[in-house]
């Protein structure tokens, strides 16, 4: 059992086929037995990234529904969400500062900075990010947080 905090760029990989999704699959597997744990924003993330791929052409208006569908699902049962608070908010600021990231971004680095510090408060050992954002996962690399690209797992 391992924790793991992902970004949306790596949670869409669930839910449309492209480079990593077999290894994210494996990881979000409620069998693996794994803590899956999201920032509560990737649930606005997440369905507009689908919508707009339906909308684009990429996967049909269908295949669309059921992703979407698939991940409200989950997104109401297997994730742990992290909810934006202000002092999560006030992090995130200070981390678009420090490493001039995109606006979610900080927050989806804040998030994982939170569960990073209750996991191993609780014992479970620090969260490893998933994330196919370079940007990103430099900033956490820079903050201590292991991190995995899904992109580098064919």
């Amino acid at each position: 059992m391992s924790v793991y905090f992902l970004d949306s760029s790596a949670v869409v990989k669930r839910y449309v086929t492209e480079t990593g999704t077999p290894w994210v699959k494996s990881i979000v597997n409620p069998r693996s037995g794994n803590h899956i744990h999201l920032a509560r924003i990737t649930g606005a993330e997440v369905v507009s990234a689908l919508s707009r791929r339906m909308h684009g052409g990429s996967i049909t208006a269908a295949a669309g529904a059921v992703a979407v569908a698939e991940f409200r699902n989950h997104f109401a049962s297997e994730y742990v969400t992290v909810d934006i608070t202000p002092s999560l908010i006030e992090s995130a600021m200070n981390l678009a500062e420090t490493y001039a990231l995109r606006g979610y971004d900080a927050v989806q680095l804040a998030a994982a900075l939170e569960v990073s510090t209750d996991s191993i408060a609780l014992g479970m050992g620090s969260p490893t990010l998933i994330s196919a954002d370079s940007d990103l996962n430099a900033a956490a690399t820079a903050e201590g947080l292991a991190i995995k690209d899904p992109n580098t797992h064919p």
